[in-house]
């Protein structure tokens, strides 16, 4: 048996509607420097700060106090993930969060009676990430967002995570559980939320929580604007969307790189060209069902947080011996699936499936082709990072414009 594929997919799962996309697990190293262009981001594919992720794209991200050129942190090891919005970093990569002085975001009027708003994200692997709300300023190559709410997992200064959050199984709060230093979603939303949690009649969903000194935390809505948010939306220009560059890959590699550009057709370099665009709803998937070997999907959609390729086959692709997680062919397969373009036209997507146990049993590669698997106790088609090698991914965020369309949308 090779290299462990670490987790599968661990989808961040929000406990509200309009929550987007997933996010997926062990994390990288990440070079972080830019590409030379004010608006591109260097990435790097390789097996991750904890030295235990196959198939991941990281980057470096850079946080300062609100207002500040010097008091600030930065962050290598940063997954790339285009199937969430906002940003989250380790508590232990931010200082502890309080040493660098990221001013905590508290419920109304609550600063001294209660701790920091505090925010639950659960996944699909049965973990979840557990800690407070801050503001940063977030610097991402030349680009800037000012005074963004992110996430800060594992804040010490916080109280345990509330029961119905972390029942839903183990605590990935640290480096070799998240196997990232951080998390950054750049997908289709603007907040990671939305209009569910910041409003309603009905219980508010569990997602974000108040939590008084000396009593149990609640789950709370809060405002759009305290919400955790995709950085892209809040710069001064290149807004958009992102575009996500990484090179082909046919056969298992150490490492590999590409690019995180910012904008779409705000610069020479962000131009759509013929990419073909795909409207997406308010979840980030796939606005109409995605047909693959005759079944319709409803829930379909493109996550580079993924490892890989995740859909159910009916029992016509074998599972691996070794790692039952994913696909094990006698040969690789070369397979299609049909969605609907902006124009109603039926395009074809094609795509790989290969033997993941041979992939897999390279002890020194983490960057694998056509590595995918059964998406277990979903009935969705999720295309994770093999679909983006030796392609051009665009992002366009909700209510953003662009020549093409108004987003949300995906083209490639």
């Amino acid at each position: 048996m090779g290299r462990a594929p670490g987790i599968i997919v661990a989808a961040l799962l929000l406990a509200c509607a309009g929550c987007g996309g997933s996010s997926a697990g062990q994390g990288g190293s990440g070079s972080g420097q830019t590409t030379g262009a004010a608006n591109v981001l260097a990435v790097t594919l390789d097996d991750g700060p904890a030295h235990n992720y196959t198939n991941g794209a990281f980057t470096t991200v850079t946080v300062c106090v609100p207002g500040s050129a010097t008091n600030c942190q930065t962050i290598g090891g940063i997954l790339v993930d285009t199937g969430s919005s906002g940003l989250r970093l380790l508590s232990s990569q931010v200082n502890g969060a309080l040493t660098l002085g990221l001013p905590a975001i508290y419920p109304s009027g609550g600063q001294s009676s209660t701790y920091p708003l505090g925010e639950c994200a659960q996944s699909a692997d049965l973990s979840y990430t557990w800690g407070s709300l801050r503001r940063a300023d977030v610097h991402l190559a030349g680009d800037m967002a000012h005074s963004v709410p992110v996430n800060v997992m594992g804040d010490p200064d916080m109280p345990p995570a509330p029961p119905d959050c972390a029942s839903s199984g183990a605590d990935n709060d640290s480096l070799q559980a998240l196997g990232a230093n951080g998390i950054l979603g750049v997908g289709t939303l603007q907040q990671d939320c939305g209009t569910a949690c910041a409003s309603g009649g009905s219980p508010p969903p569990a997602a974000y929580y108040e939590c008084p000194f000396g009593a149990a935390c609640a789950s709370t809505f809060v405002s759009l604007a305290d919400q955790v948010q995709n950085p892209v939306a809040l710069f001064a220009t290149d807004n958009n969307g992102i575009i996500l560059r990484l090179p082909d890959v046919t056969s298992a590699q150490t490492g590999a790189a590409g690019t995180l550009a910012f904008g779409i057709g705000t610069q020479s370099n962000n131009a759509l060209g013929s990419a073909k665009v795909f409207r997406v709803d308010g979840a980030g998937n796939f606005l109409q069902p995605l047909v693959y070997d005759g079944n319709a999907f409803a829930v379909s959609f493109i996550d580079s947080g993924s490892n890989g390729i995740f859909f159910n086959s009916s029992g016509m692709i074998p599972v691996c011996r070794d790692y039952r997680s994913f696909y094990c062919p006698a040969s690789p397969l070369s397979l299609s699936a049909t969605v609907q373009d902006i124009n109603n036209g039926s395009d074809t997507v094609t795509f790989g499936v290969a033997n993941a146990d041979q992939l897999l049993a390279n002890p020194n590669a983490s960057v694998l082709p056509d590595l995918a698997g059964p998406n277990i106790g979903f009935q969705t088609f999720d295309f994770g990072l093999p679909f983006f090698f030796g392609r051009s991914v665009y992002v366009g965020i909700a209510s953003k414009q662009t020549s093409a369309a108004t987003g949300p949308f995906w083209a490639f």
